[in-house]
């Protein structure tokens, strides 16, 4: 092999180096870049998980706000059927002394 001949050669294993290393260079920023749609999209996503966040919050601070709300509208409530209740078992005692007093007047 001439001088010539390995120039040549050289050359020619140099060229196809470069142009692997070259491809090899376009493929991996080819898989690997991400493209303006792809971050506006990610911009979207991440704007739209922000506000469902937020509503959740406000969901979850209404529902303690209401849920407490009623637990007090029930205790009331119950307070109110305690007195209710207190009140008609003291008529029912009444009737039932007035009851027993008449009774006693007709016999007696």
């Amino acid at each position: 092999m001439s001088r010539i001949e390995f120039v040549i050669a050289t050359a020619i294993i140099l060229f196809v180096a470069f142009c692997l290393g070259w491809f090899a260079n376009w493929i991996v920023n080819r898989f690997t870049r991400v493209a303006a749609d792809d971050v506006a999209q990610l911009d979207r996503m991440s704007q739209e998980l922000h506000e469902a966040e937020e509503t959740r919050d406000q969901a979850i601070t209404y529902l303690q706000q209401r849920e407490a709300e009623l637990t007090n509208q029930l205790a009331q409530t119950e307070a109110e059927l305690r007195a209710a209740m207190d009140g008609l078992r003291d008529a029912r005692q009444e009737a039932e002394e007035l009851r027993a007093r008449i009774d006693r007047q007709h016999v007696g």
